[in-house]
Parts: structure tokens; C-alpha cells; sequence
């Protein structure tokens, strides 16, 4: 992963500017999904020739089997050999069963990883647009209330007038620089909304797996059972049950296939398409995406300016207030409360700026960037490939048990053979039968 974030960032080293969308982004989306689409289907035909293939299997054992020869109870010749191969084949069923647990697993992982990483990125976006929404308050306040009362009090002083106007102009630049600084106010697309629509749709999607392997699971045990009990009915129903297994495997082989491609091919090349697709939903400018998405000494820092003037204006103002309480307190001893009450709010507004400054910084939202494409590129990927070798070995071993089981269906004893029964028992049909014609006899 970390070769694949390097080769994008050199990739956009020479020319960081974001590249607009090109007039036929739209139909070679639409043939991307075509093709998709494509593959997925691949896996119906392989269901198609796999139900053809049981079905003249089927026909041919039934209307072409050699009749046996009249009263003969021994199984055919290969009788054995096919019993044991479905069992093996339902053995390499259970074996893709434990294969399909890790993969579902690992995919659901990656999925948490990734939506761990938007809600992280969302805290971050949240926690500046309040700490702006916070600061810019505290200074329209501090302009209206205490800078208000400062300037009524010095009124007979005009040049500490003119250093409380002043002191208001800066805060009051510094309320328009900050305002800049909350980029994703007003942003449609929210990482939080979604970050719940994936974790609503991969719950879903490991409950469906997670029923797709019990049913398996158990169709494999029952059918091993049915075997081993020489049970016709539950054999039966095996077979009806492995039908519709094979049906579920091909069809959630088709959707991993596709939807394996589509993340590889993503997640060979992530930076351009996030980059094009987040400008188009949010409409920011390509500076603040490539610094975000990019983070390298390229891109330059494009909050780098308004950061650099409202620090400048800040120091401007709590130098003039400094001035201000020297001069003006010992005239004017009612000026110390506003002025106390406005170096209280300054120092709040450089704690915050300091929090700000940090915020803003690409390391965080890259470090988010990057964690959500190792989890969707490493483990949802790596578990997309165990859920693909699991419903390989699934659709192969239950294609192979439903081509046996009427075989070895075959072999079992009828259900109404009285073998097992006692000759000395009183009650069995046929001692009872022998017992009055030896009665009349007499």
C-alpha cells in the first residue's frame, strides 16, 4: 500500500494541479460498468453449465444404468468409490468453509478500518469548524461589548481612542481570516453520513455471508450424516438443499468477482480518481484537495497565508492592549475591567489558534486517507479473494456431491427390508406368518 501512495504522489509531483473531469468521463464510467457487469455474469453461465451438466449426468445414470440381475443384493462395482468421493468433496466443502470465515473476516476488517478512518476525518473537519465558529464569537463579543465600553471610556483621550479603534479593526480582520479557515462548512458530502452508509451496508453483507457458510456448513453435516445413516429421506433433502447452495455460490461468486476487480483496478491508482470524484461532490479547489490528499513538500500549504496574518494581527492587538493598560488604567481606573475581560478573550483565541493550526495541518486527514485505503485495499481486498476461493470450492463440491449422492442413494438398503429383524422374534411379520401355516398343518 505504502508503494502504491508513493507512486501516486509521484505521479502528481510535477504537476499538482487537480485535472478536470474529461467530457467522456461519463461513457467510460458506463463501459467500466458494462464490463463489470460482464464478469459477474461469467459466474451465471458457470452456474448455467454446471446445472446442464448434473442435469444429462442425472439422466444418464437413471435411464441408461444396466438393469442388475433378478434377487441380486450386492452393490455394483464402484459402488464404494462413489460414496467415498462425495464424502471427500463434502470434506473439501467444509475445508472452503473455514476458508470463507477468515475472508469474511478480513473484509469486514478493512470495512471497519475504513469507517473508522472517515469518522476520524469527520472529528477533525467537526473540531475546526467549531473551534473557528468558537474563536469568531468570542471575538465579535469582545468587538461589541468590551471594546465598546473601552472606547465610551477613554473618549476623553483620542490617541488611546485611536488604539482601541485599532485593536478593533485587527480582531475584526482576524473574524474574516478565521472565517476562511472552515473550508468544509456548507460541504454536501459529509464523511460521517458516509461512514454510516458503509458500516449500514457491510453489516448486512457479513450477516448474509455468515447465513450463506451456516447453511453450508450444515448441508454438508447433514448430507455426511444422511450417508453414514444410510438415510433415503434425509439424503433427499440434502440434495434439494445442495441445489440451492450451488445457486448461492455461483451467484456471491459473480458479486466477489466483480466487485475484486473493481477494488484492484481502484486501488492501482486511487489519487486521481478520490481527487476528481471529492472535487465534484464538495466543488473545493484543487489547492486544499492536494494538500489533503497529497501531503508532501510539493504542495504548498494554501491556509499558510491567512495563518501568517491572523498570528501578526493577534500579537498586533495584544501589544495594544498591553499599551493601553498601561496608560490608561492610571487615568482611568474603570478601563481595567473591559481590558482584563479582552486579554482573557485573546488568550483563549491563541489557545484556540494554536489548536487550529494543528488541525489544519495535512498529517492528520492524509493519515486518515491512508488508513482508509489499507483497509479497503489490503484486508477488504485480501478477504474479497478468500470469499472467492470459498465459493469456488463451495460451487466444486456441491456440484460434485449432487452427481453423487443419487449414486450412493442408490446403494442403500429399501426402507421396508425386514433384514435387521429377529427370525425368534414373536412379533415379526414373517415368524408370525410361518407360525399359522404350521398351526393349519396340524
Amino acid at each position: 500500500m505504502s508503494g502504491v501512495l508513493n507512486t501516486g504522489a509521484e505521479r502528481w509531483r510535477a504537476d499538482f494541479q487537480l485535472r478536470p473531469v474529461p467530457s467522456g468521463f461519463a461513457p467510460q464510467e458506463r463501459e467500466y460498468q458494462q464490463a463489470l457487469l460482464l464478469v459477474a455474469a461469467l459466474a451465471g453461465l458457470g452456474l448455467g453449465l454446471s446445472l446442464i451438466f448434473i442435469a444429462v449426468y442425472l439422466i444418464r445414470f437413471c435411464c441408461c444404468r444396466p438393469p442388475g440381475p433378478p434377487g441380486a443384493k450386492s452393490p455394483p462395482p464402484g459402488g464404494g468409490c462413489v460414496t467415498w468421493s462425495c464424502i471427500a468433496a463434502l470434506l473439501v466443502g467444509c475445508a472452503g468453509i473455514g476458508i470463507g470465515f477468515y475472508g469474511n473476516s478480513e473484509t469486514s476488517d478493512g470495512v471497519s478500518q475504513l469507517s473508522s478512518a472517515l469518522l476520524h476525518a469527520n472529528h477533525t473537519l467537526s473540531a475546526i469548524d467549531h473551534l473557528v465558529l468558537e474563536t469568531v464569537e468570542r471575538l465579535g463579543e469582545a468587538v461589541r461589548a468590551e471594546l465598546t465600553t473601552l472606547e465610551e471610556v477613554l473618549g476623553q483621550r483620542t490617541e488611546l481612542v485611536a488604539a482601541a479603534r485599532g485593536a478593533r479593526r485587527q480582531a475584526e480582520a482576524v473574524a474574516q481570516q478565521l472565517q476562511e479557515l472552515a473550508f468544509w462548512r456548507g460541504v454536501p458530502l459529509s464523511p460521517l453520513q458516509v461512514a454510516e452508509d458503509v458500516s449500514f451496508v457491510e453489516e448486512y453483507r457479513w450477516l448474509a455471508y455468515v447465513l450463506l457458510l451456516l447453511l453450508e456448513l450444515l448441508v454438508c453435516l447433514f448430507t455426511l450424516l444422511g450417508l453414514a445413516k444410510q438415510s433415503k429421506w434425509l439424503v433427499i433433502v440434502m440434495t434439494v438443499m445442495s441445489l440451492l447452495v450451488l445457486i448461492l455460490s455461483w451467484g456471491s461468486m459473480g458479486l466477489e468477482a466483480a466487485t475484486a476487480v473493481g477494488l484492484s483496478d481502484f486501488c492501482s491508482s486511487p489519487d486521481t480518481y478520490i481527487l476528481n470524484l471529492t472535487q465534484e461532490e464538495t466543488g473545493l479547489s484543487s489547492d486544499i484537495l492536494n494538500y489533503y490528499f497529497l501531503c508532501n513538500q510539493a504542495v504548498s500549504d494554501p491556509f499558510q497565508q491567512r495563518l501568517t496574518l491572523s498570528q501578526r494581527a493577534l500579537a498586533s492587538i495584544h501589544s495594544q492592549l498591553q499599551g493601553l493598560e498601561r496608560e490608561a488604567v492610571p487615568q482611568f481606573p474603570s478601563a481595567q475591567k473591559p481590558l482584563l475581560s479582552l486579554e482573557e478573550t485573546l488568550n483563549v483565541t491563541e489557545g484556540n489558534f494554536h489548536q487550529l493550526v494543528a488541525l489544519l495541518h495535512c498529517r492528520g486527514l492524509h493519515k486518515d486517507y491512508g488508513a482508509a485505503l489499507r483497509g479497503l485495499c489490503e484486508d477488504a481486498l485480501e478477504g474479497l479473494l478468500f470469499l472467492l476461493l470459498f465459493s469456488l470450492l463451495s460451487a466444486g463440491a456441491v456440484a460434485t456431491a449432487l452427481c453423487s449422492l443419487p449414486r450412493a442413494w442408490a446403494l442403500f438398503p429399501p426402507s421396508d427390508d425386514y433384514d435387521d429383524t429377529d427370525d425368534d422374534d414373536p412379533f415379526n411379520p414373517q415368524e408370525s406368518k410361518r407360525f399359522v401355516q404350521w398351526q393349519s398343518s396340524i
